[in-house]
């Protein structure tokens, strides 16, 4: 009994040792957009302090935020959006007819550097006359936004028994509509999974938002730019910005948690 209690005393000591690992840059950054400057500089680092909220009226107030916030909501939504109108279909053709090298073409694009696709994108979008346009920076961050789609999607598409809709095209539905009004209903947790995790990569993506946004179709993690000069960093606006732009990405993450990790056991199980 007690070699028991010791176990499991052990195994939450190690949980409760990674967790703090793994949040404590977080609680780091969090704690930090609520010190002054001089708070944040301070050595030994001061573990109580005085918060203040001046940090955060530096962002909404001073800076444009919700500008940003609002651009970065239209980028993302709207490329996650079109990667699913594109990906879906594609999904359901790699795991139903096995197109293994087309999946792997498609893979390929998701690894490969993002600053290696950069000035292709900037030379097309400034002879187009697109600079500092949601267009450019919605077809750049499809390029983010897709492969996951595809590689999530056709994967938990290949868990779905190809009999239910080889059913509905025996009862006279055409293969499209089996798809439709019966694959896609049954894949629900693989959507929300593909959907949630492409908006977030998109929602944090710096790189394209640097170089093909200007002032007028700045996203989120530009706005932290703002913050460094040339003379010094304002750290506690940095802080603060940050704790922003995550805030948004992890009620996301909390609201279809269970939904993500179906999608993604799921998915996993295929042998």
């Amino acid at each position: 009994m007690n070699r028991k209690i010791v176990s499991s005393a052990l195994f939450y000591l190690a949980v409760a040792a990674i967790v703090l690992v793994v949040l404590f840059p977080f609680l780091w950054m969090l704690a930090s957009s609520f010190k002054t400057q001089v708070d944040i500089i301070s050595w030994p680092p001061k573990i109580f302090f005085s918060p203040t909220l001046q940090n955060y009226r530096k962002v909404f107030g001073e800076q444009d935020f919700l500008k940003y916030f609002l651009n970065s909501t239209i980028v993302g939504a709207s490329a996650v959006g079109l990667s699913l109108v594109l990906g879906l279909p594609a999904a359901y053709s790699i795991a139903r007819f096995r197109q293994r090298k087309l999946a792997v073409f498609i893979l390929l694009a998701r690894l490969m550097p993002g600053i290696s696709f950069l000035m292709p994108w900037y030379i097309v979008f400034s002879r187009l006359d697109l600079m500092d346009s949601y267009t450019a920076l919605i077809l750049s961050h499809i390029l983010i936004a897709l492969p996951i789609v595809v590689w999530i999607m056709s994967t938990y598409f290949s868990t779905i028994p190809p009999e239910m809709e080889e059913s509905a095209m025996v009862d006279g539905a055409t293969r499209q509509y089996a798809f439709w009004a019966i694959i896609l209903p049954l894949s629900g947790p693989g959507i929300i999974t593909a959907t949630t995790l492409s908006f977030i990569f998109s929602w944090n993506n710096f790189m394209f938002s640097q170089v093909l946004s200007m002032e007028k179709t700045k996203t989120l993690p530009i706005a932290v730019y703002n913050f460094l000069s040339y003379a010094e960093v304002d750290w506690g606006g940095v802080m603060a910005a940050a704790v922003a732009i995550m805030a948004p990405a992890i009620v996301l993450t909390m609201i279809f948690q269970k939904y993500v990790v179906k999608g993604l056991t799921m998915g996993a199980v295929k042998g």
